[in-house]
């Protein structure tokens, strides 16, 4: 009789014991793991909040003819454009200080966007403008798929150099190709396509 109760008393240790085993243990909350977990919730954080618009494209008809994508990231903003029916080569592309796409030569929409009163062009010692981006590449087809990245604005308000300024501020395709080093606009002809960032504040 013995026997049978120390056998029975083995078998319910046996299984308390697998029992315990079987639960996953809840990890301890150190100061260091806490410290990792608070950074990964503020990257999460900072990802949901990130600034980003769809600016429409139009030609000197007013006619759509594509879409760039303005998206601020650590590196400055990347300026996605997906474009169609233009012709083909290089063509200047910039960002202009007025946020007015008057039909049909663009001029409402002022000089380039230079807030630090720069010259024009990257290859001007006492350039760029903030507005000045290398040039965009129209392929055969008359289609364009270019990423600009420019990290002399921002799409924050209230800042310096920010494209949400007083007098709004624009997107523009030129005819010809930008030469980096003449003024006030590298030479790069009409504009033929605009697209509204930012419209002038009332």
């Amino acid at each position: 009789m013995q026997t049978g109760k120390s056998l029975l008393l083995l078998t319910i240790v046996t299984i308390t014991l697998f029992g315990c085993q079987d639960r996953p243990q809840e990890p301890e909350m150190n100061e260091e793991s806490q410290e990792e977990y608070d950074a990964i919730e503020v990257d999460k954080g900072e990802k949901e909040t990130r600034e980003s618009l769809e600016i429409e494209l139009i030609d000197g008809e007013g006619i759509q003819v594509g879409i760039a994508t303005l998206t601020e990231e650590s590196d400055g903003v990347h300026i996605a454009v997906a474009a169609h029916h233009l012709p083909e080569g290089m063509h200047g592309f910039h960002i202009h200080e007025k946020g007015m796409c008057d039909t049909p030569d663009f001029e409402s929409a002022g000089g380039h966007f230079n807030p630090g009163g720069k010259n024009h062009g990257f290859d001007d010692p006492e350039g760029p403008h903030a507005g000045d981006m290398v040039n965009l590449e129209v392929h055969a087809d008359g289609t364009a798929e270019q990423i600009f990245i420019n990290d002399m604005v921002t799409l924050k308000k209230d800042v310096p150099h920010s494209l949400f300024s007083e007098e709004g501020t624009t997107l523009m395709i030129h005819a010809d190709s930008d030469d980096y080093v003449s003024q006030p606009a590298g030479d790069a002809g009409e504009r033929i396509v605009c697209g509204v960032i930012s419209k002038k504040e009332k």
